[in-house]
């Protein structure tokens, strides 16, 4: 392949963060209290018209890896190979899915990239034909969270990881494409030739039309299982950790903000 298309996940392929999707299915596992469902919803609403920036991320990061730790991995499987169905359907932007087609009938690679974790990431990226993932890895022990973060794809991490990726395959950046929301992804955009800023967050959208980027608005969520077939349980399940990961991060985003008065 020639070059690839790097694509964000939130906000970018995807019309709305899956994480208050899966806070109920959590609740009702056990994992989480209806308060912590309450909150997800204040903060889903928050993070989509106002994004996060720098500092708010790296303390999503923190309560992430808090609230996780100790999880039975094979009980938020069991929980998401039983609810996914309904919180994937619809997901994404037509106009993200149109265009990673696009790209790969101009011979380009299709990469996802992303701070979730990798076993929400993997799955949906196969679903939608990408031909690689990039995203957070959690550390596991005797089939439980650890409560470490191994891998935090986020911010420079992003474009540390594309550039060893491109060195593998042989790409030249100058070549490439990238897709995203946040202006934490700046140095993701910054790391290929062809940058676009998509439903922007304000710091975004600024720097794009100070970059001459291309700005694009992605308005029309398409049900996945009409563009591509479902897959069966069994590979749901796999989905489960990094969502797990996400209802962590919105529950602590809501409290921050209700602490703050945000």
């Amino acid at each position: 392949m020639p070059a690839a298309a790097f694509f964000d996940l939130d906000k970018t392929i995807i019309a709305k963060s899956s994480t208050l999707a899966f806070s109920r299915p959590f609740q009702a596992g056990g994992l989480i209290s209806r308060r912590a469902v309450l909150r997800s919803a204040y903060a889903q609403f928050m993070y989509l018209v106002g994004g996060a920036d720098h500092d708010q991320m790296e303390k999503l990061r923190q309560f992430m890896s808090q609230l996780c730790a100790g999880w039975d991995v094979q009980t938020v499987r069991d929980i998401v190979a039983e609810t996914l169905h309904d919180v994937v359907d619809p997901l994404v932007y037509e106009e993200a899915v149109e265009l990673m087609e696009a790209h790969r009938a101009d011979g380009l690679e299709v990469v996802i990239v992303s701070a979730s974790g990798t076993e929400v990431v993997e799955p949906i990226g196969a679903l939608l034909g990408a031909d690689s993932v990039i995203a957070t890895r959690l550390e596991v022990e005797d089939g439980r969270y650890t409560g470490e973060i191994a891998t935090y794809m986020y911010a420079e991490e992003k474009a540390i990881a594309i550039r060893e990726l491109a060195e593998r395959r042989g790409w030249d950046l100058a070549d490439c494409y990238a897709y995203s929301d946040s202006v934490t992804d700046i140095p993701m955009l910054e790391a290929v030739g062809h940058p676009h800023a998509v439903n922007p967050d304000k710091d975004l959208r600024r720097h794009a039309v100070e970059q001459e980027w291309p700005v694009l608005v992605f308005d029309k969520p398409v049900a996945l299982r009409s563009r591509v077939p479902v897959p069966s349980r069994p590979t749901l399940a796999a989905l489960a950790v990094g969502g797990a990961v996400a209802v962590g991060g919105v529950w602590w985003a809501g409290a921050r903000r209700r602490t703050t008065g945000a």
